[in-house]
């Protein structure tokens, strides 16, 4: 069997390329300085309180785990990406926040059945291919009457439309991986968890981005820090036509989305979920 007809070898050269992603640019900046409240929104949401055992699934460099660590919660952060965990750990030290930081692959994680009073993610899990498979492990290791919090951007959202501008410039998703975006469908959601969880409760929200003073600032921004976006532009490299065109979506798509007597400012929607795992 040829390695690229081999469903373990496929799986481990995806996984490969997601860290790669994600080691681009420097997300922990694009997280502490664009979105730094969604974490702790996402930890008030699911109660997380002092003794509680919880785990942040895709954790990035934790922007929900260092919340829940400061609610005195014990806390093990799981990301594929060792540069994010390392900027995780030195960013918990500077907080005084203490979190077990471990490598995790969200759609075979390495925790026993019903490990966790918690278990959540901010726009982390919505990165895995595989979505039934990963929500099949955050039920999996939750305990029976334990909380699953998801907050996931929505495909309608600005970032969920930003993935769909991405989309005729980025090479074709491997065999059955799933837009990121779904994850903030309540739908696919509900039917994601089906019958495992109870009390299930959404809310769309918006959080509200005034980080950039034109459209061009966005698009300067994200080239240079968010590694999706990173990832497509360098598949983009020595066709320029192509690299113009795909500017010229991302800075529309910002331009119809600044609001607000200056035009600086943009709501971008997600999904809070909270449910119960059934007894």
């Amino acid at each position: 069997m040829t390695p690229q007809n081999d469903p373990l070898e496929a799986d481990r050269a995806l996984k490969a390329r997601h860290r790669d992603m994600w080691a681009l640019g420097d997300y922990p900046a694009v997280a502490a300085e664009i979105i730094p409240d969604l974490g702790a929104i996402l930890v008030e949401a699911c109660g997380v309180g002092r003794g509680d055992r919880v785990l942040d699934v895709a954790a990035g460099s934790g922007n929900a785990a260092i919340p829940a660590a400061l609610a005195g919660a014990s806390v093990v952060a799981g990301d594929l990406t060792p540069e994010l965990l390392e900027a995780g750990r030195a960013l918990a030290t500077r907080r005084g926040a203490t979190v077990e930081w471990r490598q995790a692959d969200a759609e075979a994680l390495p925790y026993a059945d019903g490990e966790f009073d918690t278990v959540m993610s901010c726009v982390g899990v919505m990165f895995s291919p595989d979505h039934r498979a990963s929500a099949g492990e955050l039920i999996r290791v939750c305990r029976p009457g334990g909380t699953i919090g998801l907050l996931n951007w929505t495909p309608q959202g600005f970032i969920g439309q930003m993935f769909a501008a991405m989309k005729p410039y980025a090479p074709p998703p491997p065999p059955g991986a799933q837009p990121p975006p779904l994850w903030g469908d309540e739908d696919h959601v509900r039917a994601l968890l089906g019958d495992a969880v109870t009390d299930v409760v959404t809310r769309r929200r918006t959080v509200t981005i005034d980080r950039f003073a034109h459209p061009g600032a966005f698009v300067d921004y994200f080239k240079a820090n968010y590694g999706p976006t990173i990832a497509v532009y360098r598949g983009l490299a020595g066709d320029p036509d192509r690299v113009a065109a795909l500017d010229q979506a991302l800075t529309e798509l910002a331009r119809g989305h600044l609001q607000g007597e200056e035009k600086t400012v943009m709501e971008w929607e997600y999904l809070l979920l909270t449910a119960r795992k059934r007894d």
